[in-house]
């Protein structure tokens, strides 16, 4: 190795250094199972996953139901899953989505968010964040309720380490035309009026972002007063348009020089649990490899490993229908023959991509406007 192949070495190690790994299991549709997590944690942790964020949209008590308490059992789940993360060197928290409390944030509703506080604080979490996303607002000062809010959790709560998902938390138009038009100044408000401590998400200049630059990452954290946490909204596919699709391909467009500008990378994962680890894994090689990054054999590498040599190969073979034709352009001979395929290995991610074709991972709608 010449002298400048070891600098280049040591640039790309101190990259990966800088820059803190997660999962954020924040998608629309059908819940994992806590075996399915397990194994994904046990894959991802000695890659440089270091927090899982339990948020799913379907887990109606932390959405639509939060004044709710969970069922023991569930509580029962979840209390075990953050001691599993705590053995695999994993921070566990969970994301809370007290549905449109910023419309009304009453004494009704500050009791029942203290109650909950006190619910999860018994989960043993060694974080919370707070998910504004994805709802509609009237308040006329949305952004200094929103950090009036987080104020009250921080001061309500032994969790110390504390985030918020902004009700805008993209450039994308396509927030305003859903929910309203942003407020003016709303994103500069927020990060004027939050607590410095509290972390805030952000998923770039798209909802899904193609490409994420620090040169938008250093304008956003100039916005908000701190490096903005990313929520990567890839791999996931929920959605009626995305669930027809496997992502299964390697990170593009997320350059390893992102690492200086941003407070962590946590990405929505897929509603595969087992393929979902192949993209995964690459985007950890991307940082770890900085500029040496290439993204077809960070796939061969990614699939070999959480698939196997031969199962590798043949989703490798599949990419084409599996991500980009989909099922909406598969005739019943081909996804017939493709089950067939499958259905020869004896593994789960072949069982994923089996129930996919099946239609069993298809996220309606309806089931988008409910959860």
């Amino acid at each position: 190795m010449s002298r400048d192949q070891r600098g280049k070495g040591q640039k790309t190690e101190s990259i990966a250094m800088t820059v803190s790994l997660g999962i954020i299991e924040g998608f629309y549709g059908p819940l994992w199972s806590w075996p399915e997590r397990r194994r994904l944690l046990e894959t991802l942790a000695p890659h440089g996953y270091g927090f899982y964020l339990y948020a799913p949209k379907a887990d109606a008590f932390l959405r639509r139901r939060w004044q709710d308490p969970h069922p023991e059992e569930q509580a029962r789940e979840l209390a075990d899953f953050a001691r599993f993360c705590r053995k695999q060197g994993v921070r566990f928290g969970v994301g809370l989505s007290p549905y449109e409390i910023f419309n009304d944030f009453d004494q009704t509703a500050q009791s029942h968010l203290a109650a909950k506080l006190r619910a999860l604080e018994k989960l043993g979490l060694d974080e919370l964040a707070i998910l504004f996303d994805d709802m509609r607002s009237d308040h006329p000062d949305l952004a200094r309720q929103q950090a009036d809010i987080m104020h009250w959790v921080r001061d309500h709560t032994a969790i110390q380490r504390l985030s918020v998902c902004p009700s805008y938390y993209s450039d994308d138009p396509v927030l305003d035309r859903v929910f309203g038009e942003r407020p003016a100044g709303y994103l500069e408000t927020l990060g004027q009026e939050l607590d410095p401590a509290i972390q805030v998400f952000w998923t770039g200049e798209e909802v899904c972002s193609r490409e994420i630059s620090p040169g938008h990452l250093k304008r956003v954290g100039k916005l908000l007063g701190r490096k903005p946490l990313l929520w990567d909204n890839y791999p996931v596919n929920d959605g009626d348009r995305m669930s027809q699709h496997l992502h299964l391909r390697a990170f593009t467009g997320r350059a390893a020089a992102n690492a200086a500008w941003l407070a962590g990378h946590a990405i929505n994962p897929a509603l595969q649990p087992t393929l979902t680890a192949i993209p995964a894994l690459t985007l950890a090689e991307s940082y770890r490899l900085g500029p040496d990054y290439q993204y077809g054999q960070a796939f061969v590498h990614a699939a070999r490993e959480v698939l196997g040599k031969e199962l590798g190969s043949q989703v490798r073979n599949d990419l084409l229908v599996l991500q980009d034709a989909g099922l909406g352009r598969l005739s019943d001979e081909r996804r017939q023959a493709l089950i067939h395929t499958y259905d020869a290995f004896d593994h789960p991610a072949a069982s994923e991509i089996m129930r996919w074709l099946s239609g069993e991972y298809q996220v309606t709608d309806e089931m988008v406007e409910t959860q």
